[in-house]
């Protein structure tokens, strides 16, 4: 699949010039793309400024390996797991590039007009001298990004002999002009990026050794050696090097830096991530609001995923699935709201339930998940989630356990012990969500004890936690249906509710 970025408006306008005498007149000198990467992030570098805003988490890793790599004029393998911005980051590059650069009008492979290469360029630059003329490519142009896939060949890549040019011009297929040009010399003095490097066919890799070494490609049986003028940026999976494919021990060592990539390493960086690619649009943000330890639920649920027996994690557990999540997430309190036809809301644990279609679909199990089932799998890594969380805020109920001394839970144990429980729909309006939870005691005592500066308007959500978190300690017993959740004394609930799939 290829993608190729074009601004239509951009920010300023071309040079006027128009020709090739005009082009020399103006003292312009041509400059190789590597040279040009790495002039521009000199300035950058310079200035004290960070050119790749908006990657969070790579700041002391992958960034700076980066910039060393652009520096030192090497081509690029990004290595890493799905969802790591490796792609993104090849986009971002873009920006490092001169805002234009001049090129023979009418050129398929971007021929610059002082160093031309193609039979074309050199044929019209002969016949009109210097009234060639030239037009002006934007830096956005000057980005493809090809996606391998088993089915993609040298032709594709490299280009082929063209039979329809050959009759139209009524050349021979000897002649040169005949040949149909792949994607790789149309990228010419520009950054070409190849998707899941594995999955391209060894032979089809082989067609790539001496683009890298030499800088040039060959055609076929033509004579020509076309010298280009390419920075290539690769990224892989580690998974598709047994799964689908590898990349050929030549062509790897062709590549100069190869640089790991990697997830987010605690729930603060996951945060800013999800925050910023979360398509969320003004009036779900001003309907719904959502406490911070919720979106900290939401990051954790990766990282336990991240850590499952039951998650494929060869595969990796991309930073979508947070994103996904959380759209979820604010998209099911947005429900509720909208059926309660209440102008604002707050999300609650239990919204949780609405997430597990984002979850389902961004791991791949191992035999033991799929014998679990995708959803079982997902609830527990919520549960999981919940469980990790819980002690952040209030004390650890293993702890308490073990030691004696006096319970922080015992006046609400002990209220739910007497037969008590307590019943949360899902799609409850608020009054009844309050109602339900200031009718167990002791939750207030807790919150003011161990949490007092929390916000007055969010304390309903932070009851609802304390419930929560005291089933996953095994505290308390949870049963959840399709559209509400329970709460029970655990002894109680062996009798009472039978097989608990939270249990």
């Amino acid at each position: 699949m290829l993608r190729l970025i074009v601004i239509r408006h951009f920010p300023m306008q071309p040079p006027k010039i128009k020709t090739l005498g005009a082009l020399r007149a103006s003292g312009y000198q041509p400059k190789a793309i590597k040279d040009e990467l790495r002039e521009n992030l000199i300035r950058h570098l310079e200035s004290g400024k960070s050119f790749f805003e908006g990657i969070h988490g790579y700041e002391d890793t992958v960034i700076p390996e980066l910039e060393r790599a652009i520096l030192a004029r090497h081509n690029v393998l990004l290595l890493g797991l799905r969802g790591q911005a490796k792609t993104r980051l090849a986009r971002m590059l873009t920006g490092l590039l001169d805002e234009y650069i001049p090129y023979v009008y009418g050129s398929d492979i971007n021929d610059d007009p002082l160093q031309p290469v193609s039979r074309f360029a050199l044929d019209l630059i002969d016949d009109k001298g210097d009234d060639t003329p030239i037009a002006w490519l934007h830096r956005a142009e000057r980005y493809t990004e090809k996606l391998a896939t088993p089915d993609v060949t040298v032709a594709d890549l490299i280009g082929d002999s063209d039979p329809i040019k050959a009759a139209n011009l009524r050349l021979s297929y000897a002649d040169e002009r005949v040949i149909h040009f792949g994607l790789v010399p149309r990228a010419n003095r520009g950054i070409f990026v190849i998707n899941e490097l594995p999955d391209l066919q060894a032979r089809i890799q082989v067609a790539l050794f001496n683009i890298l070494q030499e800088g040039d490609i060959q055609i076929r049986g033509f004579k020509l050696r076309l010298p280009l003028d390419i920075q290539f940026f690769f990224t892989a999976n580690p998974e598709d090097y047994t799964n689908r494919g590898s990349i050929v021990t030549p062509l790897k060592d062709r590549i100069e830096s190869q640089i790991l990539t990697h997830y987010p390493k605690n729930i603060a960086i996951a945060r800013k991530i999800t925050a910023q690619e979360s398509a969320l649009q003004a009036a779900q943000t001003e309907r719904v609001a959502v406490p911070d330890l919720l979106r900290d639920l939401i990051e954790q649920i990766a990282f336990e995923a991240r850590s499952s027996e039951f998650v494929d994690q060869k595969s990796g557990v991309s930073a979508r699935l947070t994103i996904a999540a959380y759209e979820q997430l604010v998209s099911t309190a947005e429900r509720r709201s909208l059926l309660n036809k209440e102008n604002t809301t707050m999300a609650r644990i239990g919204d949780l339930a609405g997430i597990l279609p984002a979850i389902t679909g961004k791991v791949e199990l191992v035999y033991e998940g799929e014998k679990e089932g995708a959803a079982l799998v997902a609830r527990n890594l919520v549960k999981k989630a919940i469980r990790s969380i819980f002690p952040h805020y209030f004390p650890d109920p293993e702890k308490i356990k073990k030691k004696a001394g006096t319970n922080p839970y015992q006046t609400v144990l002990h209220w739910f012990g007497e037969g008590n429980s307590v019943d949360l729909l899902h799609l409850d309006k608020q009054n009844f969500y309050a109602s339900s939870l200031a009718a167990v005691p002791g939750l207030d005592e807790i919150i003011n004890r161990y949490q007092p500066a929390w916000p007055q308007e969010e304390r309903l959500f932070l009851k609802e936690f304390i419930l929560h978190g005291l089933a996953e300690y095994s505290l308390l017993s949870k049963l959840q249906l399709e559209t509400q959740t329970t709460f029970k004394d655990l002894v109680s609930s062996m009798f009472n509710f039978g097989e608990d799939d939270d249990k």
